[in-house]
């Protein structure tokens, strides 16, 4: 609810918070050793993702980070303006001393003007209302009114423009197939649901944007199933409603085939047919554009002006301006109700359309990837249908029904019922891979972690957004175009590089810039294993419902192919920090490719690759063949850390419910046992019974969810979370090189002695590192500080060092060049420039910047079709060495010239 506005002007400079600190223990919140402010930013200017304005924009919404104590108020609405736009704000994270740390911004649709610059102020007026009873739900913006029932079927149970019915009963449907599709002979049989909505919450109410998120399953033949959750987003100035759509597999893999998944609506349609049309778009800015009853190319010529009214799509003028002839003989014009976009592959669809059921399909044309959008219609007006990544995503398709009748029907498939049914099944069978040797047999050959029964897809999840437009005219094919464009690449406004790193949000990582050759050398690396990374994705077609968005784990020079049939090569599933690589990318080069990238991936790996239903349920699945395949459920797949960046760049509510689902998936680690392919024989640690948890892999894993949520909220449950297993970890004989401990969910802290070392090289690859470096200065845990430096500094130490520590040399040690990271992290804080060369030498350790990764051109009968090849590459040391760079670019980046030049890669 909204204070008043004497409450809440002014809070740029002088409004009082109820700061995050005040709620907690004064012990706890104490921060002596910890910065209280940051340099204020003077201005928060904003620019387009793809560097323009577009040509037609929805609304959208971002997110704002503000250094620490630039900005207090303790109000859920917030007073910023943009000029010529009306905004709406609201706070999105807070620093713990109260102030502001990320604000969230919906800018209202309509035509952009001028620079985006966002001040403090009253905003412009939205104009958006919502209007809640106990049976429906009205949101007004302009003369569209939209209907939402609060049970039922229908998601949206009407939409008016200027008071006429343009919409009617869009609602999600999903095809059951009781089998896979027969090879040669059999049948199959298909059952149709629907969805039963069984909840709605009013989330957000304008005056610029409204959100309802919409709750039920698919309905039909006496059975649930498909649970799904849908939200709505309605933006002043807009014509449409943005959809984002997630639905959880609750099915069972050997009965259950998806043949069809969608969302449909009901035209009403009034026009003559002549003047009712339909529209796909194409290939790039192309338009495929007909009328129901078409009256060009006829025998008998219309006349000019009719022709051209039709190809505009605006009605035609006065019949009685035709020949008799031509009058007389429309009636003999063929009305083409049905038309169909079947998009089979991510490189080619196909349009037909049919006069109507029980007739046949006549093909029209086709063409590589179109941009999924359709329309229906007359010129009294119509609906616009269409799903982002429509081509990534193939087997997919539009549908237009009954565009010749009273009511038509307008349909986004997201799964085409024209593909195979979905095949959720295990890709292999058990054979006589019946015992724990066995299975380890295999691990050492296959590097698969299989396991009977651990390879199911049950409870894994996939979200689309969708767009939807209600119309007062049938759109020009120009428009057309351009909202084709807005479907496919939705307008962005983003921040520069510089303005967010200013705030001192996300960790150790700086603006990319190459001021010197050695850092330039650094520069053109990282840039080159982005680029290439962008190549694959299109040279080794990465795409399809379930697995778009996701990158392979390891090459196969030999085939030229990416291992992706081979066990834990295949499928990358988050390995070894991928998403944080790509969004630390964008972040310091402001790379549209590179945001799009890590965008499709957290789409991805936070919903297909990570369990929302039943007993895995909060742990994600290792890389392997299937994205469920591999019997390793862990919690460093499903780690929140890799969604932060999303949520708070964009303010994405559903990668917000993806980490709160998190919150308490430490209380299921003892009944996933992760180590017990290894350790199957060893007793429970300790007499606690607690079940023992690694540092790296699996607590730290936990960080983000834990400081997403206190940062959000200011819940002191999760800080103190945080700050217990800090504190336990921090009093261990050990510290760090203890490697793990018996753990208790309930408090969060770590027990036993810890007086044994166990070191492992992942123990800094999952996320602890950059999560340790950001809650280093938010939280003062002394204890914790002095063990994370002096892992940090040890870790990749000389043999004798390491030794003089620890009493000898543990082993177990490697990745030294991304270790490095941490050696940078002590040498900056401990301002010690002999370990900052020491952290430059093992980082230059690697091939990569010794002619390692020249990408060749291979092509002819070796290939199935020519690609940019480059023979080393694995994603594992793509990710870890791009995020090493990243972090000793920022830490000890002074001291790289120095470095370089001793190293013989630079001249001095």
């Amino acid at each position: 609810m909204k204070t008043s506005s004497s409450t809440r002007r002014g809070f740029l400079q002088t409004t009082a918070a109820a700061s995050l600190a005040t709620s907690l223990p004064a012990a706890q919140a104490a921060t002596a050793n910890l910065p209280t402010t940051t340099a204020p930013v003077a201005d928060t200017t904003l620019r387009w993702l793809d560097g323009q304005a577009p040509a037609r924009f929805e609304g959208a919404t971002f997110g704002v980070p503000w250094p620490r104590g630039q900005l207090r108020s303790a109000a859920k609405a917030l007073d910023f303006k943009l000029a010529n736009h009306a905004i709406q704000s609201w706070p999105l994270a807070y620093w713990p001393d109260g102030s502001l740390k990320w604000t969230a911004h919906a800018l209202a649709g309509g035509t952009p003007q001028g620079p985006l610059k966002l001040e403090g102020g009253t905003p412009a007026a939205g104009g958006l209302t919502v209007k809640q009873t106990a049976a429906q739900i009205v949101i007004t913006a302009g003369d569209l009114a939209w209907t939402v029932l609060t049970r039922g079927e229908a998601l949206i149970a009407e939409a008016t423009r200027a008071g006429r019915v343009t919409l009617k009963n869009l609602k999600l449907i999903a095809l059951r197939q009781d089998g896979a599709e027969p090879e040669l002979g059999g049948q199959v049989a298909r059952q149709s649901f629907s969805s039963k909505v069984t909840a709605v919450t009013v989330e957000q109410q304008g005056p610029v944007r409204a959100v309802l998120k919409l709750d039920g399953t698919h309905t039909g033949n006496g059975r649930d199933w498909l649970s799904f959750s849908v939200r709505l987003y309605f933006y002043a100035g807009a014509e449409s409603v943005r959809i984002v759509h997630t639905f959880v597999w609750d099915g069972d893999p050997a009965k259950d085939f998806i043949a069809g998944l969608g969302l449909t609506a009901q035209v009403p349609m009034t026009n003559a047919t002549h003047d009712r049309h339909v529209r796909f778009s194409g290939e790039g800015v192309g338009v495929w554009g007909e009328a129901v009853r078409p009256i060009t190319g006829l025998r008998r010529d219309p006349g000019q002006a009719y022709k051209d009214a039709q190809v505009a799509g605006l009605a035609l003028p006065a019949l009685s301006g035709m020949a008799k002839s031509v009058q007389d003989g429309l009636k003999w014009i063929p009305e083409w109700g049905d038309f169909s976009l079947s998009q089979a592959n991510a490189d080619g669809f196909t349009l037909k359309k049919r006069t109507a059921a029980g007739h046949a399909w006549i093909d029209s044309n086709g063409g590589g990837r179109s941009k999924g959008l359709v329309y229906t219609g007359g010129a009294a007006g119509g609906v616009a249908l269409g799903f982002k990544d429509f081509w990534q995503r193939a087997p997919v398709r539009l549908d237009v029904r009954g565009a010749a009748s009273e009511l038509a029907e307008v349909t986004a498939w997201l799964y085409s019922p024209s593909a195979p049914a979905m095949d959720m099944r295990s890709y292999r069978s058990a054979g006589d891979m019946d015992t724990h040797e066995k299975e380890i047999e295999g691990l050492n050959i296959t590097y698969e972690d299989y396991e009977a029964g651990w390879d199911n897809a049950f409870g894994v999840a996939r979200t689309s957004e969708l767009q939807l437009w209600v119309l007062a005219a049938t759109p020009s094919h120009q428009v057309f175009s351009d909202m084709a464009e807005q479907v496919a690449n939705p307008a962005r406004p983003v921040l520069t590089p510089q303005r967010i790193h200013a705030c001192g949000v996300f960790g150790d990582w700086d603006p990319a810039e190459a001021g010197s050759p050695a850092r330039k050398l650094i520069e053109d690396r990282l840039t080159l294993q982005l680029n290439q990374y962008v190549k694959e994705v299109e040279q080794h077609r990465w795409y399809g419902f379930w697995n778009y968005g996701d990158v392979m784990h390891t090459y196969d020079a030999d085939r030229h192919m990416w291992r992706y049939d081979i066990g834990g090569y295949a499928w990358d599933n988050s390995e070894l920090s991928t998403d944080m690589w790509l969004w630390m990318s964008y972040l310091r080069t402001g790379r549209a490719d590179i945001f799009r990238l890590a965008e499709a991936m957290t789409r991805h790996t936070g919903e297909v690759d990570v369990y929302h239903l039943g007993e895995f349920k909060g742990f994600g699945t290792r890389h392997g063949v299937q994205h469920w395949s591999d019997s390793s459920k862990q919690p460093r797949i499903s780690n929140a850390a890799y969604r932060r960046f999303y949520f708070y760049l964009t303010a994405d509510e559903r990668c917000g419910d993806l980490m709160r689902e998190l919150l308490d998936s430490d209380a299921n680690i003892a009944k996933v046992d992760i180590s017990r392919k290894l350790a199957r024989s060893a007793a429970p640690p300790e007499a606690s019974g607690l079940p023992g948890v690694g540092f790296g892999t699996t607590w730290g894993s936990w960080l983000g969810a834990w400081l997403t949520e206190w940062e959000r909220t200011g819940d002191k449950r999760w800080r103190d979370k945080l700050v217990n297993g800090m504190q336990s970890i921090g009093d261990m004989k050990r510290r760090w090189f203890a490697g793990g401990a018996p753990y208790d969910a309930k408090t969060g802290k770590f027990s036993g002695p810890g007086d044994v070392v166990s070191l492992s090289h992942l123990n800094g690859v999952f996320g602890v590192i950059e999560m340790s470096s950001e809650l280093l200065t938010l939280v003062d845990v002394p204890a914790y500080r002095k063990a994370w430096l002096e892992y940090c500094r040890y870790y990749n130490a000389p043999k004798n060092e390491i030794a003089a520590l620890l009493g000898k040399d543990p082993g177990g040690r490697s990745l030294a060049d991304t270790g490095s990271r941490m050696t940078a992290y002590a040498a900056f804080h401990e301002q010690d420039r002999a370990l900052a060369l020491r952290a430059w030498r093992e980082f230059f350790g690697s091939h990569a910047l010794r002619g390692g990764g020249m990408v060749k051109r291979i092509g002819g009968v070796d290939v199935i079709r020519p690609l940019d090849e480059m023979r080393s590459i694995s994603t594992n040391d793509s990710a870890q060495w791009g995020l090493a760079g990243i972090q000793n670019l920022a830490l000890v980046g002074d001291s790289l010239d120095e470095a370089a030049a001793a190293a013989g890669l630079v001249r001095p």
